[in-house]
């Protein structure tokens, strides 16, 4: 009896000594990741200030700072990928939609589209990403230090009541400003007939990715406004399982 209780001890403490173990390579993990975020968002944060104080002009700004956006940008993806296997506990959808959306801009609509490169709108949202993600990414590597100041995690839970809404206006107005290019040049469409006998036209498609912000922007909005009172004013929120 003695050796079944000491043999269920020891299988005890080695299984928490194993989690122990995952948790420690899933923090360093985590703190690398967002340490190297915030300096990338940073680097073009800085590329950009740079390019405007030496030409005057946001014409080409785009354009100098592409490479290091889509590479930073992309890598994102690894978050959906932290959600999935449950070293952070937050929605894989919510975090799905964001961080695809975003893709789909950088590579779908501003890359893929020279001519709108210079649109003001571009700017601004490129602006508003960097403002925020240089906040979140800060904000996720002194919590996971356990130095959080507090003027970052006010930032975190205050900046994106302005920035996020600039942001959906700089994102709708850069689509919007795409669609008479997509619509003369018929890229990525399929016309019928062809041997996969697919239609498929990405102006339409478009024009359905602007529609989605109805339905998607307030959910996401107000899923922060919580996040913001539970961690600001410490109000338990009761989320309702899908």
């Amino acid at each position: 009896m003695a050796s079944s209780e000491e043999d269920g001890t020891v299988e005890e403490k080695e299984n928490n000594n194993k989690r122990r173990t995952k948790s420690a390579l899933a923090t360093a993990w985590l703190t690398f990741y967002n340490i190297a975020m915030t300096a990338g968002w940073l680097v073009l944060a800085i590329a950009m200030m740079r390019f405007y104080i030496q030409k005057g002009t946001t014409k080409g700004l785009y354009r100098s700072i592409a490479r290091t956006l889509k590479f930073f940008q992309t890598f994102a993806l690894v978050e959906v990928g932290h959600c999935a296997i449950g070293i952070v506990r937050t929605s894989v959808i919510v975090t799905g939609v964001q961080v695809c959306s975003r893709i789909f801009m950088v590579w779908f609509v501003t890359n893929s589209i020279r001519q709108i490169q210079s649109e003001e709108s571009v700017i601004l949202f490129l602006v508003v990403w960097t403002m925020t993600e240089i906040t979140r990414y800060s904000y996720y590597t002194f919590n996971l230090l356990h130095h959080l100041p507090y003027f970052i995690k006010w930032a975190r839970y205050n900046l994106f009541i302005v920035l996020y809404p600039l942001g959906v206006i700089g994102e709708l107005m850069t689509i919007y400003a795409a669609l008479p290019f997509v619509r003369r040049s018929g890229m990525y469409s399929m016309r019928l007939p062809n041997k996969y006998n697919v239609s498929f036209d990405y102006y339409y498609c478009l024009i359905i990715v602007m529609l989605s912000y109805i339905p998607l922007f307030p959910q996401l909005f107000f899923h922060m406004l919580r996040q913001r009172r539970r961690v600001l004013h410490g109000e338990v929120i009761v989320e309702k399982d899908d």
